[in-house]
């Protein structure tokens, strides 16, 4: 029990990094997919992360001290006769047939604790993979018996030649078990699955174009975006062009979106555009915003940058830093009260008469 533990205890501890860096890819799947981000879609995706990291690291841990490990005390590195535990149990076991209470000894004895625990291992898989995915009994038993044999390779091969030998022995009965518990799962959500909402209906009811277009979703595509014109900029910069980030930002964010009607690489993934005053973003629009946002603001970071690549006098660079330092603190601000109170505007929206809508 100590050992299953100890396993349980890592996978919370490494969670939250987990959680962080499956995060941005959850989000671009969701708004491409289905246009927002349903808070009961969320938690049982992220619930199913944190089961596949507690049977990852319970079949997995605890790893040998060393990588030149010892190998196994058996004759063999497989066991292949099915259903022997049954006879483990019965060897081990100091229950009585005609002691009742003796059966509770069971829940103290090691070869019928490693039988529930293969099978309440993929019990959580195949609920999620009926109640998220709708899968058919067969695919879910598929699926089951092949993450049980995936398991069972890794550790007879010590991780795929990692460690000299093999930690733990190949057992037929773990396959077994892990595909029971995968069906047990999957029943028992047949039989939840009434009391739970269906996944794939989710969206009937949902009026994408009456959403509004979160802070959330911005930033994912801002990253998107930046993701392209950072190296563009890099690109033009090697390249000895003059001008390079300002270039760099008139090609991409005014009239790549002129032509697509107010879409990015990035607005594009999360199925967000910008609109104007009419049906089709004009070349005003554009300027006045990206002119004040990444022009104005950005620009003067990459002015400070230059002045620090040509070794301009240090007083000068220091003010120029508490310059910007003041106006970073200023924009912190009105971005702070603008996502705690919808109805405010960005500067550069209000200005440009631009804003966001999902299409």
């Amino acid at each position: 029990m100590e050992v299953y533990l100890y396993s349980i205890s890592k996978a919370f501890l490494t969670f939250p990094v987990a959680a962080l860096l499956f995060t941005l890819p959850f989000l671009l799947t969701q708004y491409r997919r289905h246009g927002y981000i349903h808070k009961y879609r969320a938690l049982t995706l992220y619930l199913l992360l944190l089961y596949l990291m507690n049977a990852f690291y319970l079949i997995l841990l605890p790893l040998p001290s060393s990588f030149h490990n010892n190998p196994p005390d058996a004759d063999s590195y497989a066991q292949w006769i099915p259903f022997h535990f049954i006879m483990d149990i019965a060897r081990d076991t100091t229950v009585q047939a005609d002691d009742l209470a003796s059966y509770l000894r069971l829940l103290r004895e090691q070869a019928f604790l490693q039988v529930i625990f293969n099978i309440a291992l993929t019990m959580p898989l195949g609920f999620f993979l009926r109640i998220y995915f709708r899968l058919r009994w067969q695919i879910v038993l598929g699926i089951a018996l092949g993450l049980s044999l995936l398991f069972e390779i890794t550790q007879v091969t010590g991780i795929y030649g990692l460690y000299d030998y093999p930690y733990r022995l190949f057992d037929v009965d773990d396959l077994i078990m892990n595909s029971a518990g995968g069906m047990i799962g999957h029943w028992l959500a047949l039989w939840l699955s009434k009391a739970m909402p269906r996944f794939d209906r989710l969206n009937d009811q949902v009026d994408l174009a009456a959403k509004k277009v979160s802070y959330t979703r911005r930033a994912v595509a801002f990253i998107c975006d930046w993701t392209v014109t950072l190296p563009l900029v890099l690109v033009l910069h090697v390249l000895h062009v003059p001008y390079s980030y300002w270039i760099a930002i008139t090609l991409y964010f005014v009239l790549l979106p002129l032509v697509t009607n107010g879409r990015t690489f990035g607005k594009w993934l999360v199925r967000i555009r910008l609109t104007g005053k009419d049906t089709h973003i004009t070349l005003r629009e554009l300027v006045l915003r990206y002119g004040l946002f990444y022009g104005l603001v950005g620009g003067l970071h990459e002015f400070l940058l230059l002045m620090a690549a040509n070794s301009y006098p240090a007083p000068l660079l220091l003010l120029t830093a508490m310059f910007l330092f003041l106006l970073d603190t200023i924009l912190a601000v009105h971005a702070l009260r603008c996502l705690f109170n919808r109805e405010r505007k960005l500067f550069y929206e209000e200005r440009s008469g631009t804003s966001h809508i999902i299409r």
